[in-house]
């Protein structure tokens, strides 16, 4: 499984893996990612905030981030379920944006980047992250590009 850890205002890969497939895979990934972007900030006081859909609202999960003073912005899952994610967490205002909107559309620009690498012609997990970071450095590239076609230079 190949997983991404995107800057929520500019939609750029900060951080990319991939993991052998099971059913925690992901959550555990997103930790690792996580802890690496939280040792990359100036202060450990600096705000960092993570939106994510419902298949992260794990306790296990909420409680790492706490722990690593990460505010989640986390899809709640109430389906049948009590949310592990506190009712005030997502009731501020930035929950609905992170948790919702962000997250998918960050998705779906990704899933258009993964999707020549659907098969791949390389054997290991090693390779296959190599191969994987790679493109998504490419992305990233273009992403930039598009970015500064938005915003002019200033003469």
């Amino acid at each position: 499984m190949g997983h991404t850890l995107t800057d929520n205002r500019h939609g750029l890969v900060v951080n990319a893996r991939v993991t052998q497939a099971d059913g925690f895979a992901e959550r555990e990934a997103a930790k690792v990612m996580i802890r690496d972007a939280r040792q990359a900030t100036a202060s450990a006081d600096t705000e960092v905030t993570l939106g994510a859909d419902k298949g992260y609202d794990a306790a296990e999960f909420i409680e790492a981030l706490h722990c690593m003073k990460v505010t989640p912005r986390v899809a709640q899952n109430k389906a049948g379920r009590h949310s592990a994610v506190a009712d005030e967490i997502a009731r501020s205002e930035g929950y609905a944006i992170a948790a919702q909107a962000k997250a998918h559309r960050a998705g779906l620009r990704l899933g258009q980047v993964r999707r020549p690498i659907r098969q791949v012609m390389v054997r290991g997990i090693k390779k296959v992250d190599q191969l994987f970071v790679l493109t998504m450095a490419a992305y990233n590239l273009v992403r930039m590009r598009t970015l500064a076609e938005v915003r002019p230079l200033a003469r």
